[in-house]
């Protein structure tokens, strides 16, 4: 009786095998032909920065090309759009910032699932943000800046780069813990806030690294501290606002790529493998080293807790600074 069973049910494993075969000879041969990197910024941002350094590397050693492609607008969320509509076969690939866990507290409808329409594969760098302010305003120090703004309650005004953007989370975050009253003042991106905090018309600004060193070293700008956990490599000398003076006041920025929720998990790993192997050359340390980035890597699995974990945290802090989702 059994063997008569098992005859009637190979046909059913057969059609089972063979419907599993091509997808499976699809990843062992993975990738078969070139890549697509969204990355959601202009192009010069240090997102599309940090996607260009790494995916040199990943053409190189996948045997692949790996084009990147910007698509930006509303807060990265038409880039992320694209890739959770996109075959999930791990020829289309997303390059997002940190900016990513924040958005579903500040929109109040997104065109995607952030959680369950994307798959970590893993973060690629950190990069602090850097308080930064015009000389001319002749504060020198965080400890300045503080007694400045408690001693004339609502005076100043400090920069982002748009409402929910990362460099907004982070001065809000220093604002609560500080106990300070600053007004927001956004722009539609990073070289307008510079520009304008060069002025001297916007007092401060949490800038990522990239777009300030080179006006740092010239002198135009002065840095009061970063708004990370850990010092910058290309800023040793700054302290951390934490270090500075305000604890629990620590933002940290990320950089990181994820793909459509439902590509084929040996996919996902295979990425991560290489980006791991990217991460590790020299040439990759070398142009992190440039713009104040280091590595930062997870496997998949944790990548995915960690971002569950931001959206949690992030809410909080959107909450906490009263800022109404668009």
């Amino acid at each position: 009786m059994k063997l008569v069973r098992a005859a009637a049910l190979a046909p059913v494993f057969c059609l089972i095998a063979l419907a599993h075969a091509p997808s499976r000879a699809q990843e062992a041969g993975y990738p078969a032909k070139p890549i697509r990197v969204i990355v959601p910024f202009t192009a010069g941002s240090t997102t599309d920065i940090i996607a260009r350094a790494i995916t040199d590397k990943l053409a190189a050693s996948m045997g692949q090309p790996v084009v990147v492609e910007n698509r930006a607008g509303a807060g990265g969320t038409i880039g992320a759009a694209q890739v959770a509509q996109a075959a999930p076969d791990g020829y289309t690939v997303l390059i997002h910032s940190s900016s990513h866990t924040v958005n579903p507290s500040t929109f109040a409808k997104l065109p995607f699932d952030t959680v369950k329409d994307f798959a970590g594969v893993t973060p690629i760098s950190t990069l602090p943000n850097v308080l930064v302010i015009a000389p001319s305003k002749n504060i020198k120090s965080l400890q300045d800046l503080l007694s400045t703004a408690r001693s004339r309650p609502g005076s100043l005004n400090y920069a982002s780069s748009g409402t929910g953007s990362a460099t907004h989370l982070n001065a809000e975050r220093f604002r609560l813990q500080a106990r300070i009253d600053a007004t927001h003042i956004p722009f539609k991106g990073s070289p307008e806030a510079v520009a304008e905090v060069i002025s001297g018309r916007v007092d401060y600004y949490f800038s990522p690294v990239a777009p300030v060193i080179g006006q740092i070293k010239e002198g135009q700008l002065v840095p009061l501290a970063v708004g990370s956990p850990r010092r910058s490599s290309i800023l040793p000398d700054v302290p951390t606002t934490a270090e500075a003076g305000v604890p629990g006041s620590e933002f940290n920025f990320w950089i990181g790529m994820m793909v459509p929720a439902k590509t084929p998990r040996p996919i996902v790993q295979k990425l991560q493998a290489e980006v791991a192997k990217a991460l590790a050359s020299q040439e990759v340390k070398t142009r992190f080293a440039a713009v104040g980035a280091d590595a930062f890597l997870l496997t998949p699995e944790k990548f995915d807790a960690y971002i569950k974990d931001e959206i949690e945290s992030n809410a909080q802090l959107v909450k906490a600074a009263g800022i109404e989702p668009m």
